[in-house]
């Protein structure tokens, strides 16, 4: 079973930068084509909302308007290691949450998967990491 381990969270200052990560194991570097990955986000008190899409398959990206510009989702399947990263820069104490990365099997044959026009929804994922802590200060 694929396993999804994030890390890179903590305590930065507003204006700041942070860059997340997360390893994927429990497949081949060649799987890891099939696959989407989303970060995800949530507050205390507030449902858990998208902040990013990449899907492998067909190289399409999406970041939500909260985030775009100062977010970027990157994935990495070098000497037989998968990983997915979110960097971020500028950011604001509302940028404050348990960050996810999550996987799900890409559909094929696919064009533009992420997009303005759909990407999927959390309940779609299928592996999830534990999560990490972002705190922001003003």
């Amino acid at each position: 079973e694929l396993q999804l381990v994030e890390s890179g969270g903590g305590l930065v200052q507003a204006g700041g930068s942070l860059t997340l990560s997360c390893a994927i194991s429990g497949f081949t570097t060649d799987e890891f084509d099939d696959y989407t990955i989303g970060w995800f986000r949530q507050a205390p008190g507030k449902e858990r909302e998208r902040v990013s899409c990449l899907c492998r398959a067909d190289g399409s990206s999406y970041h939500e308007d909260s985030v775009k510009g100062r977010f970027t989702a990157s994935t990495d399947n070098d000497h037989g290691k998968s990983t997915a990263s979110l960097q971020m820069i500028n950011v604001k104490p509302e940028d404050t949450a348990v960050y996810y990365c999550a996987l799900k099997k890409s559909p094929r044959p696919t064009v533009n998967y992420c997009s303005l026009k759909y990407r999927p929804e959390p309940w779609e994922y299928t592996f999830w990491g534990q999560g990490t802590q972002v705190t922001v200060s003003s």
